[in-house]
């Protein structure tokens, strides 16, 4: 019992796991948070797209010398808001819009990345996350913004659920839907930045769909369903912190494959229970 005792609390020895632990809590708390509502709206694919838009904006930051984080969230924002102008304006697809400005802005930058080479950052880092490299002032951003998205979810719970179900019949209640979708996709651009830090822009999505998917074939009350993804998304960024730092694996893909894992296990435990 000592020796697993000994075992949990030797990576938290180190002051940089101790900031990795808070990031990596905070991200399991606010993606699938987020997450449900992404999934009831179908925009798994929006979160993907924000995700590899703000590299520009994370470039900038490195260049003026300032926190990468606040140099890409207001490009993840504007990008967020510009696909919803797009798809009024043009009549165009959600998905076409996003892929517009996910090719466009991805594009840029790689070529910003390929322009400044001096760069302290690495399109492996970028795609996959260096979560234990995160500093005292990333934790600091982190978890003021997350007391914002958590606020603003709080507030507006009851309008955002009815939105997301019933578009429709919100629009005849008299709800103001166009402003509420800016503010899901504003939370969705910020929560998407504070992720790139622990995995990456290629697995963004996955902590954002996979814990909410996996809670909502548990229970299918909204509510409840968003506890319970919370807890998944918390045991898979916490476990596989540990996977990163015992097995010597990348951090971001570690997380991902817990979340994973425990999608597959609810998955066909479920269908193994029904078929009895």
């Amino acid at each position: 019992m000592e020796a697993l005792w000994d075992a949990l609390l030797e990576p938290f020895r180190f002051s940089f796991m101790l900031r990795a632990l808070a990031v990596a809590v905070l991200v399991g708390v606010m993606c699938p948070l987020l997450g449900g509502y992404v999934i009831t709206r179908g925009l798994a694919f929006m979160s993907d797209g924000l995700a590899h838009a703000v590299m520009p904006g994370l470039i900038v930051g490195f260049l003026l010398g300032i926190n990468p984080l606040l140099g890409a969230l207001p490009i993840a924002v504007a990008m967020a808001v510009t696909v919803g102008a797009i798809e009024r304006r043009t009549g165009v697809s959600a998905d076409t819009a996003i892929g517009i400005m996910f090719a466009g802005s991805f594009s840029l930058g790689l070529v910003l990345l390929k322009l400044t080479p001096a760069l302290p950052v690495s399109v492996e880092d970028l795609l996959l996350g260096q979560i234990l490299g995160v500093s005292a002032e990333d934790v600091w951003i982190t978890g003021g913004l997350a007391v914002v998205v958590l606020a603003t979810l709080t507030l507006l719970h009851k309008e955002l659920v009815f939105v997301s179900f019933d578009p429709v019949g919100a629009q005849v209640a008299g709800l103001k839907t166009t402003w509420l979708d800016h503010v899901l996709f504003a939370l969705l651009a910020v929560v998407v930045v504070l992720t790139l830090q622990a995995v990456g822009t290629i697995l963004v999505m996955a902590m954002l769909v996979v814990p909410a998917a996996t809670a909502y074939q548990v229970v299918r009350s909204f509510v409840p369903m968003l506890l319970l993804s919370v807890g998944l998304g918390v045991l898979a960024a916490v476990v596989g912190l540990y996977s990163s730092f015992y097995l010597n694996l990348p951090s971001g893909p570690a997380m991902t494959l817990i979340a994973t894992a425990l999608f597959m296990l609810v998955t066909f435990g479920a269908r193994a229970r029904s078929r009895r």
